[in-house]
């Protein structure tokens, strides 16, 4: 079955329904904290991605084979110093575009609007906030595709800088959000001068009347990092030129 997307000028997805579901569940699982729990999935995750196409399932079995080779608590340990304290490359897809402002709190709230309709309730003492990608992704893979879909889409400049910032970085985890994109139509016009945008200019600031950790201490741990996105950010996007960004999706091979 092929999704239609609705106000996109591709109109389709590169993917049918059940490849994406299967490609933004293992993403999903591959994006959270390496505890326990997902090292002991890691040989589940691999049999599942060497059934899906080369394109999105080469690079998850790639970071499932990596982590499951690597020692863990190494892991857990690089995962905290890429997500945790190197803010260009936070998993949270409203920090890019609305910061620590009173509109990221508004933001987070559509999340959480969108999950309750679907049925799903999440209360402030979960793990992670309702924007972080891995939260999303297994949002749309298990519950509503159409409607995690439309999130990730609304917000599709900020996974592509994710992913842009976990390349650059030379992560491991660069290659979940390398299938996770190749899970969505090409970029636009529009799309890539917001890329190219969030990365000249990074997140927005609050300039009046409220502390980051007014809305929640889990939208901003190291503010203080962000004092390093602007010079980070010019040195990966030269001044006076616009990076070329793309979604590696071969033609051949799609089904339908």
């Amino acid at each position: 079955m092929r999704l239609a997307l609705r106000r996109r000028k591709s109109g389709q997805l590169p993917w049918d329904a059940d490849t994406t579901a299967a490609v933004w569940q293992c993403a999903s699982l591959l994006l959270g904290y390496p505890d326990e729990t997902l090292m002991a999935q890691l040989s589940t995750i691999m049999q599942v991605t060497q059934q899906l196409p080369a394109a999105v399932g080469g690079p998850l079995g790639r970071l499932a084979a990596d982590l499951s080779a690597a020692d863990p608590q190494q892991v857990r340990r690089d995962y905290v110093s890429t997500f945790d304290y190197t803010r260009r490359c936070a998993p949270y897809v409203t920090y890019f575009s609305c910061g620590d402002t009173r509109k990221r709190g508004v933001a987070l709230v559509k999340f959480k609007q969108a999950y309750r309709q679907a049925g799903v309730e999440l209360s402030d003492a979960d793990a992670e906030l309702p924007d972080h990608l891995s939260v999303v992704l297994e949002f749309g893979a298990s519950v509503d595709l159409t409607a995690g879909l439309g999130l990730v889409l609304e917000h599709r400049a900020s996974v592509e800088v994710l992913r842009l910032a976990l390349l650059d970085a030379g992560s491991r985890w660069a290659d979940a959000l390398v299938a996770v994109c190749a899970t969505l139509p090409p970029l636009d016009g529009d799309e890539r001068s917001a890329v190219a945008r969030l990365i000249e200019e990074g997140p927005p600031a609050e300039d009046v009347g409220l502390a980051p950790y007014e809305i929640d201490p889990r939208l901003n741990p190291h503010p203080a990092d962000d004092v390093s996105w602007a010079s980070s950010a010019s040195a990966s996007s030269p001044a006076g030129s616009s990076p070329t960004f793309s979604v590696a999706v071969p033609s051949e091979g799609v089904r339908s």
